[in-house]
């Protein structure tokens, strides 16, 4: 038996609703709320599992499985973990399919995987695996949208690893609404993240994204999965980014960087070598950045283009910085080094498209904006990190050693750095410039 429940559901943030409304109020998106029928059986089986003491517990074993990419292992940590559920999202044509063929090609040499999609026919899979090379006789297309079926395809195979793109197409037989809302989307990955956990099965699912950049669906997906993962970068540009904003396994903030190719997707093994590759060396506003995501360092460009302002009001322009951010550090740099742009045009451009949301990059702004505005270029082979207060103080910022390291790899002579930091720091085959305000880091440089 079961009992049928009826229940309005926004589409956009999956909010819930006794009755039909037309603008939701969560998330303000109007015409988003639909009807949907839940249908819950009455036999379900519940668990009786008792708690046990923590103490009791007996450690596991984590086995550790390539995806055949070194960087994307390193930056989950070693490898992927079995019954690892991974939500991999990203813009339309971004390159996630591609990119998760490539990875069941490789898996699939040990074991077989199954690659369920509701996108895309047999043909059309058919034509990018020969392009790229995809020939394994371990690796199964399922052309199904019906996550019962693909759970029970992987029973009769074997599957050791599944891969669904996308979760916006599936639907379970135990909801009756319509594939890709709220309740689909929901029920359906409780299905599959139950089904992976018991197998030991480590699984990748495609999520969609909307018109914000967020990932479509309930919230509830994100928290359900081990890892979630975007997928960044220009359609027309070869380069993307996978950055893990979250992962159970191993440290978030990591990313990997891959190229575009004629047969898929080539891993970058040196991000800061692609990053500076093309970096002027005597270009004015050009700062080099030692960004840290997660545990790893890059190197990264920061350009300043600082202009006479063409309007009333001045504009304020940033491609990977925030713009906030670049508020504050404008306000500092007026009031402690006086730096004027009130009658300026200023834009920021974070190099290859990079965002960097950590502080320790203030300095290196401030500096690409000081050198655009003078029109003077820093001196050569300098680095700058550190975070400004309001007073103009020079902050201290994280993972310093692993900066220098990175910084030193590459032949960096000078750093710009805070004076707090540097007192800690043994014998390096660079100059350390210690700096606690903004205006000596402003000087040394010009």
């Amino acid at each position: 038996m079961s009992k049928g429940k009826t229940t309005y559901v926004c589409q956009n943030c999956g909010q819930t609703y006794v009755k039909w409304v037309g603008k939701c109020s969560s998330c303000g998106e109007w015409n988003s709320v639909v009807e949907e029928k839940i249908t819950m059986s009455k036999d379900v089986v519940k668990s009786l599992e008792k708690p046990i003491k923590i103490t009791d517990i007996e450690q596991e074993n984590l086995e550790r499985i390539s995806t055949g990419y070194k960087t994307l292992d390193t930056a989950a940590g070693g490898g992927i973990v079995k019954g690892q559920v991974i939500l991999i999202s990203g813009e339309p044509g971004i390159g996630k399919s591609t990119l998760l063929l490539k990875i069941a090609d490789f898996m699939s040499k040990d074991s077989p995987v199954i690659y369920a999609s509701g996108e895309e026919s047999f043909s059309q899979i058919s034509i990018r695996a020969k392009r790229m090379g995809v020939f394994s006789s371990n690796l199964f297309i399922l052309n199904s949208t019906n996550i019962e079926h693909i759970i029970e395809s992987a029973k009769e195979y074997q599957a050791k690893s599944l891969i669904i793109d996308s979760i916006q197409t599936m639907y379970t037989d135990s909801i009756e609404s319509s594939p890709g809302s709220v309740a689909q989307v929901r029920e359906s990955t409780f299905k599959l993240v139950e089904f992976c956990k018991s197998m030991g099965i480590p699984c990748f699912i495609v999520g969609h994204i909307n018109k914000e950049g967020m990932i479509a669906g309930p919230k509830v997906l994100e928290h359900i999965v081990d890892t979630v993962c975007q997928f960044e970068g220009e359609r027309f540009n070869l380069y993307r980014v996978l950055r893990i904003l979250k992962n159970r396994y191993g440290a978030t903030g990591e990313m990997s960087v891959f190229k575009m190719i004629d047969q898929g997707l080539e891993e970058v093994l040196e991000p800061s070598l692609f990053f500076l590759s093309e970096r002027k060396e005597e270009a004015c506003g050009s700062v080099i950045f030692p960004h840290t995501e997660g545990t790893k360092p890059i190197l990264v460009e920061i350009q300043a283009l600082v202009l006479r302002a063409l309007y009333t009001t001045p504009q304020r322009k940033t491609q990977g910085f925030d713009v906030n951010r670049l508020a504050i550090i404008l306000g500092v740099l007026e009031k402690e080094a006086r730096i004027f742009t009130r009658d300026s045009d200023v834009y920021i451009n974070v190099v290859g498209g990079v965002e960097v949301n950590e502080y320790a990059g203030d300095l290196a702004l401030a500096i690409s904006i000081v050198s655009s505005k003078k029109e003077k270029p820093i001196p050569k082979n300098t680095a700058i990190f550190g975070e400004i207060g309001l007073g103009g103080e020079i902050r201290a910022v994280h993972h310093v050693e692993a900066r220098l390291k990175e910084l030193e790899r590459f032949g960096i002579k000078n750093v710009i750095l805070p004076k707090s930091a540097a007192k800690d720091i043994k014998s390096t085959n660079f100059e350390l410039i210690p700096v606690s305000h903004i205006l000596e880091a402003v000087e040394w440089c010009f």
